[in-house]
């Protein structure tokens, strides 16, 4: 087993994150018990019956009771509630981290809360699948991912080292980042993204000229993979686009100029342009598979025989 980081770990939230960085801990021994609240009733019984945690308990205040390591697994729109819930509980030198894909709204959220003598360290692994509830977790989710980490003003060295060894350990690669860069970044990387995807899922659902069974037949065609995206945990997305709203419209507004550049192109018969612009966006592709975060194997590498969200 691997040396204990946490004597114990409090996980607020129970989906696929937080079932994960169960796992991954329990595989690597990093941790010496782990204890797990949810707020709904029928997660708890689930993450019980499997076996997730060591502990679950009723109420999150509970949950942190003489915690080392908390970590706020719930979505950004209620992380303020809770940490206001638990902030009476929390013990001196505790680190409490989070796993939102937005970093200003939390840290604005979050830090009114964060008693002294407690380290506030925000988090954001870049790791996920489509699915989510407590069953979803892996412990190889975090895998040569990133981990950002966007430290508070007075983080303490040796707790933000001590939160990026553990995350080292099971599997991701830590990197620092000032939150407001974070919020842009991902606005590009995964927020507006998300958004086109919700939005071309719903443009084909309002077109009455092709039926919803040639659409779910012939998906293969790049559709496919827009479902995928859009079929993401609706809560935690209504949450990340209010609270990255300023990024998320800059990132909107740039596509949205783009796209008229691409239609005028089309409609002008500018072939020159198009090719131009495909051969462009072609490279990014070849980057990402080049620093490992994807593969460039025919179907995405996606085996008809390996269970969803684990490939």
């Amino acid at each position: 087993m691997g040396t204990v980081v946490y004597d114990r770990v409090a996980l607020i939230g129970l989906g696929l994150i937080a079932g994960s960085m169960s796992l991954a801990m329990r595989k690597a021994g990093l941790a010496g018990e782990i204890v797990g609240h949810a707020r709904s009733a029928e997660t708890r019984d689930i993450a019980r019956e499997i076996g997730l945690v060591d502990r679950i308990t009723e109420t999150a205040a509970e949950a942190v009771q003489d915690a080392d390591l908390i970590v706020l697994a719930v979505p950004v729109g209620v992380m303020g509630a809770v940490a206001a819930e638990i902030a009476p509980h929390l013990k001196p030198g505790a680190t409490v981290t989070d796993v939102g894909s937005v970093k200003q709204a939390v840290i604005e959220a979050v830090s009114p809360h964060i008693p002294a003598g407690v380290h506030f360290i925000p988090g954001h692994p870049l790791a996920g699948t489509e699915h989510s509830g407590p069953r979803s977790g892996f412990a190889t989710l975090f895998r040569n991912r990133w981990w950002l980490l966007t430290p508070v003003g007075g983080s303490e060295p040796a707790a933000v080292e001590r939160l990026a060894m553990l995350i080292r350990t099971m599997g991701a690669n830590v990197e620092e980042m000032d939150a407001a860069h974070h919020d842009l970044v991902l606005a590009v990387t995964s927020h507006t993204p998300h958004l086109i995807a919700y939005t071309m899922v719903g443009v084909a659902d309002h077109l009455k000229r092709i039926t919803e069974s040639e659409v779910i037949k012939y998906s293969a065609a790049g559709f496919r993979d827009f479902t995928r995206i859009a079929a993401s945990d609706p809560t935690m997305w209504r949450d990340v686009f209010l609270q990255n709203k300023d990024a998320v419209l800059d990132i909107l507004g740039r596509f949205t100029e783009e796209l008229f550049v691409l239609q005028r192109a089309i409609r002008m018969g500018d072939g020159a342009h198009l090719h131009d612009y495909f051969t462009r966006t072609r490279a990014i592709r070849r980057g990402i598979i080049e620093a490992g975060q994807d593969t460039a194997a025919p179907d995405f590498g996606r085996s008809l025989t390996e269970p969803p969200g684990k490939s």
